[in-house]
């Protein structure tokens, strides 16, 4: 609970100290006074009289004492450090009250917003004097010393709203990500990682969290820069219709309105094949849709119509055979005709109507129209990432493979790195795809009851890198199926440049409940903070002096002394102060308004 204060001026100088001193000379002075000074007082008065000086200089002792801690806190600054036994002891305390730990720091009211209005108005440097220490000169330390530190939580409850980590770089935005994730290790829940500068920490931390756990299988390592201990990942494995699979690459292709020809071509031309390969019991991946978008899809229409003949058509070897000797043995042009004049008025199928007129396309014309299509297929069948993205059977044993629902069904902790430093582009494509896997496995769970199953926990850092339109779905429908979803950007600015539309933006915005905000240098991304928060009435105090002599009356002199408390409207938070935030200390605003200022600690291996 916040602490009263002098709200009209809350970093006067500590007179108490002085009065407190007084009291006890007094004291001193007294009993001196009674027993050894030539004067008619009683030794039992003396006694008294020093009794209730003592007793002053005590009430005035705690009350200086008090406004000492107080301003004492304003130097509270530096790095603190946290060991993964301290992490899980934070995150016991954390599941008896069915929330999550935040961090340490205070609930931030109007009274605390007082006093950082009053201390502004005084000026900082000569409140607290100046700071030659580089180390504290590093952000505004003080606002941590507004209140007394202790632990904050936040209902776990309010995870299922997605939460919002936001400020530039190097102030702790990964870091506290890093606490969020360890507690939803250490509490058994499926965690998913998408790093995509690769930060080796957060890798090895979430390691270290599930083998202290004596978990270590629950582990999961992917980074395309590292394929020797990497596991190979299927983001085409998991659909309830098949025509996903075409939406989850089509996604991928550079559009500036996600409707233009070239897209709405693309998806076709997936979506054929996928039915095609579907249809001929083999499961799509990323490499069979490059080898018949690139190379042509004559071997798999083959494949498809004989799939087709046999299950729907009787004695369609003997039937076929006029067409084959017309054709000259040109078997696919002989089967393709023969479904045209006989087997589709027996037995149509739209699949297979769809990749004949894929199939009969004209070429170059085809060829532009999948222009845009082919660089991405490329990207995500270059090696390594052929074996990484597309394992097949064949693969034996050389490689663990998996797919996003055998992670969350084991319960798992996957780290997804995509390596964006080294190669942006492949970075972000394997990120968006990888984020359409997931929403699929979200609808399943949608689909089929959430009953039993524990929530789902995803952390992408720099979002900006890899959020697309499925991962707006994730986060608009996941909370049915218990997902939460974290995202870390720079600034709100990014997601518009990502997206491509800011309409789009907002939606992503729109479905961020919670948000902690560390230093933040753009100006509309402070403004956007700040506007959505309370104004309160800040009191400050106006003073009047006067003096004047009547002209006419001699020796007649007026003066006037008139103070006044003045009520203005002033923001809870104001922009500029989001500015000069310390690195690790941050301002929350948690879902239902509440408002925490805290800091958090690095987590490390070792004391």
């Amino acid at each position: 609970m916040a602490e009263s204060f002098d709200w009209e001026n809350p970093w006067r100088p500590n007179i108490e100290a002085k009065m407190a001193m007084v009291w006890g000379g007094a004291a001193t002075a007294t009993l001196l006074i009674g027993k050894y000074m030539p004067v008619p007082i009683p030794m039992k008065f003396s006694a008294v009289a020093a009794l209730v000086c003592t007793g002053m200089a005590a009430y005035r002792g705690i009350a200086a004492w008090n406004r000492y801690v107080g301003s004492s806190r304003l130097e509270n600054f530096g790095i603190e450090f946290m060991t993964i036994a301290e992490l899980a002891q934070k995150t016991e305390e954390a599941k008896k009250k069915k929330a999550v730990w935040l961090g340490d720091g205070f609930d931030w009211t109007d009274i605390e917003a007082q006093k950082m209005h009053s201390m502004i108005g005084l000026g900082i440097a000569k409140t607290i004097g100046k700071r030659t220490d580089e180390h504290r000169l590093n952000g505004a330390y003080w606002l941590h010393g507004l209140d007394k530190e202790t632990a904050r939580f936040m209902d776990v409850g309010n995870l299922v709203g997605h939460t919002g980590i936001v400020g530039t770089t190097r102030v702790g935005k990964t870091r506290a990500m890093e606490n969020l994730i360890g507690q939803a290790i250490l509490r058994g829940e499926c965690v998913i990682i998408i790093d995509p500068k690769g930060d080796h920490e957060l890798a090895e931390n979430a390691k270290r969290i599930c083998e202290a756990m004596g978990q270590p299988e629950r582990f999961v390592y992917f980074h395309p820069a590292h394929p020797e201990k990497s596991v190979s990942i299927d983001p085409m494995r998991n659909w309830n219709r098949r025509t996903e699979l075409a939406s989850r690459v089509a996604a991928l292709i550079p559009s500036e309105t996600g409707a233009d020809p070239f897209a709405a071509f693309g998806w076709k031309v997936l979506n054929d094949i996928v039915n095609g390969l579907v249809a001929t019991g083999v499961s799509p991946n990323l490499a069979h849709l490059k080898h018949y978008i690139e190379g042509g899809a004559d071997n798999l229409v083959l494949n498809t119509l004989r799939h087709h003949f046999i299950d729907y058509v009787a004695d369609w070897e003997s039937r076929s055979s006029g067409f084959v000797k017309k054709h000259k043995d040109k078997v696919l042009e002989a089967y393709i005709d023969f479904y045209k004049q006989i087997v589709i008025h027996e037995a149509q199928s739209s699949d297979l109507d769809g990749l004949i007129s894929t199939f009969e396309h004209n070429r170059d014309h085809f060829q532009k129209m999948v222009a845009s299509l082919i660089p991405i297929l490329s990207m995500l069948t270059s090696d390594p990432l052929t074996d990484l993205l597309s394992p097949t059977s064949e693969m034996g044993g050389k490689r663990q493979s998996t797919d996003m629902a055998k992670i969350i069904n084991n319960n798992q902790v996957l780290y997804l790195g995509l390596d964006s430093l080294a190669d942006g582009t492949v970075g972000s494509a394997i990120g968006s795809i990888m984020l359409a896997d997931l929403t699929a496995v979200a609808g399943d769970r949608y689909n089929y009851g959430i009953d039993s199953i524990r929530p789902v926990n995803l952390f992408i850092d720099e979002a900006a890198e890899v959020i697309n339109q499925p991962t707006i779905q994730l986060m608009n429908k996941g909370g049915g199926a218990l997902f939460r979803v974290t995202l870390a950007m720079q600034t709100f600015a990014d997601l518009p440049a990502r997206l491509g539309d800011e309409n789009k933006a907002k939606q992503v915005l729109g479905n961020i409940n919670n948000l902690l905000v560390f230093r933040v240098t753009d100006g509309d991304t402070q403004k956007y903070i700040t506007d959505s928060l309370p104004k309160f009435k800040y009191k400050s105090i106006n003073l009047r002096y006067g003096h004047g002599a009547d002209a006419h009356l001699q020796d007649e002199y007026k003066s006037s002394y008139q103070e006044s408390v003045i009520e203005e409207e002033a923001p809870i938070i104001t922009p500029e102060i989001l500015g000069e935030l310390a690195p690790l200390h941050f301002f929350a605003k948690v879902s239902g308004g509440r408002l925490i200022k805290g800091k958090i600690k690095i987590l490390q291996e070792k004391d």
